[in-house]
């Protein structure tokens, strides 16, 4: 006999252990058990209370001290019945949610296994859940996806739909949904959304808020990036097209139907004057550390801000007395669309001190102190002087860059070394001739900016601009033009650039909020002071340039009794006017903003006061009145500037004339120079002799602008090159280009 088969021997083996009849029989009983756990957990698990979301508690927003700025959290909400909502916009939520919502039994088996297996197992959280599910959630759960929240989820929502009819099942869920806009509930999404009461909205605008409840923020139409827009509509063909399959709708009615665009969003109530645009730039910076808008909205917060009572105060009285008290808004349609905006940084801190979003939440919802819709104009010339400082650049001619460097500052002057042809015209086309850097920072001349931002490298300018605070976009491109501040920022923005300036290279990052916490969370505020940026030369010669700005250029109506640097901006088509600087304990930046009532961006010309309403004029009004108030009168503070006193400066311009120092409007480019005059050189041959030491301090001012309509600036020497101060403030007869 041959010797028995050991492998077939153990096969057969394996085959006793593990045949199919123990293999079925060990299903059923797993199968079995499954079953009496679930009915275990069914009896186990009650109906709860409402949970504390369905009860929501107020925020409580405090000034610096501890003083309450304001309360919110008063739940947007009215419950309505279902009788009120029409039956089409009711079919609208099913269809966008759960088709087979009037005939399950509360729960989706198959998309709750699902969404708690990819929970599990770690590969993200999902829904699945239906309308009673979601009901569930939102009224008698947490928002948390974990494992445990899922089941109870399906155990209730099954004891719900045994309990409670359909239709109350789905007013409760259309009740208490958040669509966004601070509104919960189908009342209150029908009033933010399209101004009306809920039995009045149209199949299109129900499909719309049906849409919302999957991405509230990312949906809503009026801040929605292209990206969101897209998702909603195509969300909201969805709705529709589901409805149609489901024969709640005729397919000629859907084709009909157009995008139903939402109206802008209105302030809650309480929320009037400065308060508003506060507490909503708090949620903001609040949303940028993590916390979700719907977290925040669920209440309990006690949050804390960096804003100064007394200089808040301040700053809304400088705007009142120099720009309000001259308007006529609702007799002037021109003057009614002058908006004004600012923001305060203490550049030792980051903390916002002060903050001016308009003329009020509940007028005007847009903020203007952080809007970034307007370009900041000749305010971005410093960062051009900050990179060529900073990256040691030189001139065409190799000369290194310094505030005694010579350029030709002739208007239209086509800039020499750029493969783009820019040749931009100078304010009321004035050529200047010869001068140094400090005279074109002080008259803010186009052409010489022009010029140097070629001279450093458009990349590494813009390298620069984006390491002191400015921010990104599609419109921040590398080109000539960029020189003149052609991208879009807000006052928030450059008030943090140039407090970085302020201290020394040292990055500043405005902080709004100084602390924020809950019963079962705390967090941590965003740090007002980063790295070295810039080197502190960099920063600090740059100061020193726009201390020359508010002693004897464009921007001496800024003056008082405080050491300050800072710089006038005007965009092309006065659309925007600014004023930024600094003193040694404050920076503010100060814009006005041309739109109409539709929100459209136009011209500030013959508004505020005839002809352009520059930057030197009214914005730097609001900047002196508000520093020279929240400053108690003035300061003693003087700037530590170590700056290469290696290159000569040009002493203060002497005005030739009696009326006012120069300012600038930023000019769209000019594609070539004009053909009677060829290109002119980078810089003068041969320029003249300052009349003063170029390297001594000028002398200081004699006297102060006077206060009358049309001050002088204080007299100082100028060499005999530089040109007096032309008169600002008069209106462009040409047209804009």
């Amino acid at each position: 006999m041959g010797r028995p088969d050991k492998s077939k021997a153990k096969k057969r083996g394996l085959r006793r252990l593990f045949s199919w009849k123990k293999l079925l029989g060990t299903f059923f009983v797993v199968c079995l058990l499954a079953m009496g756990a679930l009915y275990v957990v069914y009896l186990m698990v009650p109906v709860p209370t409402a949970n504390a979301e369905a009860t929501m508690q107020s925020n409580i927003y405090k000034y610096a001290d501890g003083k309450v700025l304001a309360r919110t959290g008063k739940i947007n909400r009215e419950i309505v019945g279902l009788e009120k909502i029409p039956a089409e916009v009711q079919k609208a939520f099913v269809a966008a949610e759960n088709k087979s919502f009037y005939k399950d039994n509360g729960v989706d088996i198959k998309g709750t296994t699902r969404a708690v297996w990819s929970t599990l197992t770690g590969k993200g959280k999902q829904g699945g859940s239906t309308i009673t599910q979601q009901y569930v959630k939102n009224f008698y759960l947490s928002q948390d996806q974990t494992a445990t929240r899922k089941l109870k989820e399906m155990v209730i929502a099954i004891k719900v739909d045994e309990q409670m009819n359909k239709s109350d099942i789905l007013a409760g869920y259309m009740n208490t949904s958040y669509y966004g806009r601070s509104a919960y509930g189908i009342q209150a999404a029908a009033r933010a959304y399209y101004g009306v009461d809920a039995t009045k909205l149209t199949t299109a605008q129900g499909a719309y808020l049906a849409s919302l409840l999957q991405a509230p923020n990312q949906y809503d139409w009026s801040s929605a990036s292209p990206t969101g827009r897209k998702l909603v509509e195509e969300r909201w063909n969805y709705v529709l097209d589901n409805m149609v399959e489901e024969g709640w709708l005729a397919a000629a009615d859907r084709t009909a139907m157009k995008f139903p665009v939402p109206q802008k969003p209105k302030p809650a109530p309480g929320m009037e004057g400065q308060t508003g645009y506060i507490v909503e730039a708090a949620n903001q910076e609040l949303m940028r550390q993590g916390v979700s808008e719907e977290d925040i909205k669920a209440g309990g917060w006690t949050i804390t801000l960096n804003i100064d009572e007394k200089k808040q105060k301040d700053l809304v009285k400088a705007v009142d007395r120099q720009l309000e008290a001259k308007l006529d808004r609702k007799g002037d349609k021109k003057d009614a669309t002058v908006q004004a905006g600012a923001t305060s940084v203490d550049p030792k801190t980051g903390a916002v001190v002060a903050m001016y979003g308009g003329i009020g939440a509940t007028e005007h919802w847009t903020s203007n102190a952080t809007r970034r819709d307007y370009q900041p104009a000749s305010t971005f010339k410093p960062l051009v002087l900050a990179a060529a400082i900073e990256n040691g650049s030189v001139t065409q001619d190799g000369r290194k860059i310094g505030l005694g460097t010579i350029y030709d500052g002739d208007s239209r002057r086509e800039v020499v070394g750029s493969d783009i042809p820019f040749a931009p015209e100078n304010e009321d086309d004035d050529s200047y001739g010869p001068v140094t850097v400090q005279k074109a920072t002080n008259s803010s001349i186009n052409s010489v900016y022009a010029q140097m931002i070629v001279d450093v490298g458009e990349a590494e300018t813009k390298k620069t601009a984006l390491a002191l605070g400015m921010k990104d976009g599609p419109d921040f491109g590398e080109s000539p033009a960029m020189s003149l501040g052609t991208m879009g920022a807000s006052t928030l923005d450059m008030a943090g650039v140039y407090a970085t300036l302020d201290n020394h290279g040292k990055k500043v990052t405005p902080t709004l909020v100084k602390a924020a916490e809950r019963r079962d969370r705390v967090v941590t505020p965003a740090k007002g002071i980063g790295e070295q940026v810039i080197g502190r030369e960099a920063a600090d010669t740059v100061t020193k340039a726009m201390q020359g700005v508010v002693r004897s250029g464009s921007g001496f109506r800024a003056a008082g009794d405080y050491e300050a640097a800072g710089k006038t901006g005007t965009s092309e088509n006065n659309r925007s006017a600014w004023f930024v600087g600094y003193t040694p304990e404050l920076v503010t930046a100060v814009g006005l903003f041309g739109e109409d009532a539709k929100g459209n961006q136009v011209t500030l010309t013959n508004t505020i006061n005839e002809g352009r309403a520059n930057g030197g004029r009214t914005p730097a009004q609001i900047w002196g009145d508000y520093t020279t108030s929240a400053l108690g009168g003035g300061s003693d503070a003087s700037f530590d500037l170590e700056t290469d006193s290696s290159t000569p400066v040009e002493p203060d311009p002497e005005p030739t004339r009696t009326t006012e120092a120069p300012e600038e409007t930023t000019q769209a480019p000019t594609t070539t120079a004009p053909a009677t005059t060829p290109p002119p050189t980078t810089t003068a041959t041969t320029p003249p002799e300052p009349t003063a030491d170029p390297t001594t301090t000028p002398p200081e001012p004699t006297d102060e602008p006077t206060a009358t309509e049309e001050p002088s600036p204080p007299p100082s020497i100028e060499p005999p090159d530089a040109g007096g101060p032309d008169p600002e403030g008069q209106a462009s007869t040409r047209p804009s280009r």
